[in-house]
């Protein structure tokens, strides 16, 4: 059952931003804890500086020798859009500094797991690299690197995850998360990490007058900030200020018709306006056909889409991938049924509900267990591993957390307590993945509620949605929601403002067989307003007339090239009346 809660503004905060803020804007910013001017300045001088990460002077010496020597690059990728922008950026930057030798390999999810392990080594052996680089992966990878050692291979990590207590002997390692590191930001992906040592190296090479000396000319790597952003939303990094200076500058390249013939298709089949491009199109649109390739197939089809120059080949591409997305949907619906269905007979009071979920059907696909464990963790606000079988008597799982539980802290403890459970694991604050024997689960199951009863405060799984406050009369604006989509980006850790009333229906019908499309009058207000509320038609029996309460977003939809205000509905509750004439929630409200 989700609650209503209002964010909480220090005026202080909000008395020090420009003073011809709009005042709703105001409230909004100050309540992300948004205090100068300066953090609403996302222009690249914002940046940190690249020298700040740790390695990093190691890692361009590496790559400065690989282009003198006109060394073989072989660049190793995951399987995510995180994985998949960092490959395509590692790749096409190094090629237009100068890199004559440079190819990708991505394990395929199903064959050889995650990272750089041994057995890829072996594959990519083939090719005699002399320089191994990772992107979005590496810094786990211990028996690989070590493989790629005595095959006399060096190896550059650059990965942005967690690292454990033993870290890879690689030739260097870039990664803002690892001991002794002091970059200011530690939410970099790993798309903006393999943009930060590309921005060390041009610099070196600047240095060198590389590209003078070459007849070459300097790549504008600003150029490449379309796949940081992508990478970085999709990947559901904190928008921490850094981040949003990479997010913004990616998406204004967007927007002005600058990006790539890859991602401009992908828009395009997703049936987006690439002029208005904003960071939710990157997440819930974008992102996720890209991501089908590494669930259901082989990302390098994404990573040929983002290297892609020609429109035709990447509009092909693209409709391969979105043909993909539908498919994982399918799966991923079925698999949902069942999950739910699971945990309903099992507990079929939400209240006896345990403080986390772990679920498991053999026939399971492995490539969706992630999105299973999200739209799970969405539906009962908890943490939720869901598991598949991905080899025989040996389990993957994928786990995703709620606010307020370190996911990865969570499996590191139970490794500390149980070191014979988990065969290796992995991740961020909200989002691990694990593997184990299979008749392990039942143990390693017990272990995570044991963790659970330790480290979870109840209130994570309230099920709270935060609201910016209520809006009045000449706020249901449309310019004012326009200045809304603009002032962000929006995104994990710098949420989309998000407001509640009450009002009153006045029309409803389904849309898309799923969703319910509202025509509701805010109170003291004449005027009806339209509404959208996706993905809630089965949920509630409406008669017109009826007070609801709403948690939305000021949105504008755009429809034969018109614009028009519409709120977003995040939450819909039916309000009763009393027997004295007041109206109150069916649920509980803050």
């Amino acid at each position: 059952m989700k609650t209503i809660q209002r964010r909480k503004v220090l005026q202080t905060r909000s008395d020090r931003l420009p003073d011809d803020l709009h005042p709703v804007l105001r409230r909004v910013y100050a309540a992300r804890n948004i205090s100068d001017s300066k953090e609403l300045d996302t222009s690249l001088a914002r940046l940190h500086a690249p020298s700040l990460l740790k390695g990093v002077q190691e890692a361009v010496d590496l790559l400065a020798a690989a282009l003198e020597d006109r060394q073989r690059i072989l660049v190793v990728g995951d399987f995510d859009a995180d994985g998949a922008t960092s490959c395509a950026l590692m790749v096409s930057a190094l090629r237009a500094m100068g890199a004559e030798h440079v190819d990708y390999l991505v394990p395929n999810r199903f064959a050889f797991g995650y990272g750089l392990t041994p057995e890829i080594v072996a594959v990519a052996a083939a090719s005699r690299p002399a320089l191994i680089i990772t992107v979005d992966n590496g810094i786990s990878s211990i028996a690989g690197v070590d493989a790629a050692r005595e095959q006399g291979i060096r190896v550059l990590v650059t990965d942005h995850h967690l690292p454990a207590s033993q870290l890879p002997r690689a030739d260097a390692i870039v990664n803002p998360n690892q001991p002794g590191d002091a970059f200011p930001s530690k939410n970099l992906a790993g798309v903006g990490v393999a943009f930060y040592l590309l921005m060390a190296l041009r610099g070196r090479l600047r240095s060198k007058n590389w590209f003078g000396t070459n007849g070459r000319q300097e790549p504008n790597l600003a150029d490449f900030l379309d796949l940081v952003a992508l990478g970085t939303v999709a990947d559901l990094v904190p928008l921490d200020h850094n981040n949003r200076v990479l997010v913004q500058q990616g998406l204004q390249r967007v927007r002005a018709g600058r990006c790539r013939a890859g991602i401009k298709a992908l828009m395009d089949v997703a049936g987006r306006n690439a002029a208005r491009a904003v960071a939710t199109d990157f997440a819930f649109a974008v992102g996720p056909r890209l991501n089908a390739a590494g669930r259901l197939d082989d990302m390098s089809l994404g990573i040929e889409c983002l290297l892609a120059d020609n429109p035709d080949r990447a509009q092909k591409l693209a409709l391969q991938l979105d043909a993909l997305n539908r498919e994982r949907r399918e799966i991923e619906g079925d698999m949902k049924k069942q999950a739910l269905e699971y945990v309903q007979k099992i507990h079929l009071d939400q209240n006896s509900l345990p403080l986390g979920l772990c679920l498991y059907d053999p026939e399971w696909h492995q490539g969706v267990i992630g999105i299973l464990a999200s739209r799970v963790k969405e539906e009962f606000h908890r943490p939720v591993i869901a598991f598949a079988r991905s080899a025989p008597g040996e389990l993957k799982g994928s786990a995703r957390s709620v606010p307020g539980l370190h996911i990865r802290d969570a499996l590191d403890a139970i490794a500390a307590r149980y070191p014979q459970l988990l065969k290796k694991f992995g991740g961020h604050a909200m989002a691990a993945g694990m593997s184990l024997a299979e008749h392990q689960l039942p143990e390693f199951c017990d272990a995570f509620l044991e963790v659970l009863e330790q480290t979870i405060d109840a209130d994570a799984l309230a099920g709270i949605i935060e609201s910016d406050g209520s809006l009045q009369g000449e706020e249901f604006d449309l310019g004012l929601a326009e200045l809304l989509r603009s002032a962000g980006p929006w995104g994990q850790g710098f949420p989309e403002p998000v407001f509640d009333g009450v009002f009153t229906l006045l029309e409803q019908r389904v849309v898309g067989e799923h969703h319910l499309k509202l025509t509701v009058q805010p109170e003291d207000e004449q005027r009806g307003l339209d509404a959208i509320a996706f993905n809630q038609a089965g949920e509630h029996r409406l008669e017109k007339g009826q007070r609801l309460r709403l948690a939305y977003r000021l949105d504008s939809n755009e429809y034969r090239g018109l614009l028009g205000l519409q709120l977003r509905v995040e939450l819909l509750q039916p309000l009763r009346q009393e027997t004295s004439g007041a109206f109150t929630c069916s649920d509980e409200v803050s």
